[in-house]
């Protein structure tokens, strides 16, 4: 191969950068689709009687478990089972909507991280009202990490806006 074949070093430097972009990209907005997931296997520990928990999950679906559980203590025969679907339903319902937002994210659409990223922060606040420190901090982290990726974000669609050449006006 001849040496002026060979892309320059500006070049090189230049795809290298997008591609870390680029996976700094989809690491921070991967997160939507961990916490939906982990989120969801609380859930389903919940309704199978098991006592743990990722911390990363959503503090919203576990408020969800718990009011269908303690409305459920209070009922009998099939409208316990009915309530408990009820809220395994909604538990699942506000997973997906974290799903989409990942999907979407994946897509580009910055509303969509946007807005999971507030949702999720002001999910955080749910335990730090219980005084849950733990989740609350591994939230931080979660946000932290969905932040990278809309910043990383932005500095691609900066690369890819097109560079216009001045106009002249006529004078």
């Amino acid at each position: 191969m001849e040496p002026a074949s060979l892309p320059d070093a500006q070049a090189l430097a230049a795809l290298q950068k997008r591609l870390n972009l680029e996976r700094r990209f989809r690491s921070g907005v991967d997160w939507f689709f961990w916490i939906a997931g982990l989120s969801l296997i609380n859930t389903i520990v919940f309704v199978l009687g098991g006592s743990m928990t990722f911390v990363v999950g959503l503090g919203l679906t576990q408020v969800v478990d718990a009011i269908g559980y303690v409305i459920a203590q209070e009922t009998s025969g099939t409208t316990t089972t009915i309530i408990r679907a009820v809220a395994f339903v909604i538990s699942l319902g506000i997973s997906g909507i974290f799903v989409l937002f990942g999907v979407l994210g994946r897509k580009r659409q910055r509303w969509a991280i946007i807005t999971g990223m507030v949702l999720y922060l002001l999910d955080g606040l749910i335990f730090l009202a219980f005084a849950d420190f733990l989740p609350a901090l591994f939230h931080a982290i979660a946000l932290f990490g969905l932040w990278g990726g809309f910043s990383a974000l932005r500095e691609l669609i900066k690369l890819d806006q097109p560079l216009t050449p001045p106009t002249i006006e006529p004078v």
